[in-house]
């Protein structure tokens, strides 16, 4: 027992890293082994709209949304999503999809919905990157009207 102390003493570096590490590690387990939201694949998201009513939450900004999105979502940026919650979805126990550019963002949207009950969560992996670009998916767009003078 001695030799280890001696060996942290020697090595305080390697040894605050293998904690550092250690400690990583078992946060990552953790989250993975109980979180209450689930990865899918752009295709697999077009299965789940096919098969149940489900809501899509677009958690990009607004220019963002307005540039392409997917048909039937609402936009809900990030930073205002624990404040629109109330109104994006019906009930907690209905699906949603959520979705941002490229799967960062809706990462912690989903965080977000599971602190706040909602059952099934769904998150596109890749966002809409991988929607259009990988798997050549639909968008919808909105089209700016012209002032009438």
């Amino acid at each position: 027992m001695q030799r280890l102390f001696e060996f942290i003493f020697n090595h305080y570096v390697y040894s605050l890293a293998l904690a550092v590490v250690t400690y990583l590690l078992i946060q990552e387990f953790f989250d993975t082994a109980f979180k209450k939201f689930k990865p899918i694949t752009p295709m697999l998201a077009v299965a789940k709209m096919n098969e149940s009513d489900i809501d899509i939450i677009d958690v990009r900004e607004p220019t963002e949304y307005v540039e392409g999105h997917i048909e039937n979502a609402i936009s809900a940026p990030l930073g205002k999503l624990s404040e629109q919650l109330p109104k994006l979805t019906r009930d907690k126990k209905a699906p949603i999809l959520v979705v941002c550019q490229n799967g960062a963002r809706s990462l912690s949207a989903a965080k977000t919905l599971a602190k706040a009950g909602y059952e099934q969560i769904f998150v596109i992996t890749g966002g809409m990157d991988a929607w259009t670009e990988d798997y050549k998916l639909p968008i919808a767009t909105r089209r700016k009207q012209k002032a009438q003078a």
